[in-house]
């Protein structure tokens, strides 16, 4: 089966991908997705196994910080359901949940943040979701082909 490839947002204020690395086992679950297009992807798309370049936002530093492997799928994201969590959804149901989570683990920080800048200039990621104008998703699906060059750019600091 094919792999897909992904790019998650977090605010490192929030959780970074240091706070992943000191993680138990640098395991952790992707909780507190709210837009439905991202759900639906989290929830119908993303297998274990798939690869998601951890993308720092909203930072003083935005751009691409590492790699992660989804490490178990779509399971109902707990935090909607609690009133003390700032993701809690009255709306959503524990019987028929409307929000999902995924497992992630660290594959590889990268030596540094490989910037929106950078994203923005490479031709070859012009296409690329998270650099057009108006996406506000925080999950989006990237190509193998603009993984590829991703990962380029990141082991030319190697």
């Amino acid at each position: 089966m094919a792999k897909n490839y992904w790019l998650a947002k977090s605010e490192p204020s929030v959780f970074s991908i240091d706070d992943l690395e000191k993680s138990e086992n640098q395991i952790t679950f992707w909780d507190g997705v709210r837009n439905y297009q991202a759900r639906n992807f989290i929830r119908d798309d993303m297998k274990k196994g798939d690869i998601f370049l951890f993308y720092h936002s909203n930072a003083d530093t935005i751009g691409v910080a590492g790699l992660c492997e989804i490490v178990r799928e779509a399971y109902p994201d707990f935090s909607a359901f609690d009133p003390d969590d700032k993701h809690f959804d009255p709306k959503s149901d524990k019987d028929n949940p409307r929000w999902f989570m995924v497992d992630i683990k660290l594959v590889k920080k990268f030596k540094r943040i490989i910037t929106i800048g950078e994203l923005k200039e490479n031709p070859k990621l012009q296409d690329m979701l998270v650099i057009r104008r108006g996406n506000r998703l925080s999950v989006t699906p990237v190509t193998e082909a603009e993984f590829r060059e991703i990962l380029r750019m990141a082991e030319e600091d190697a």
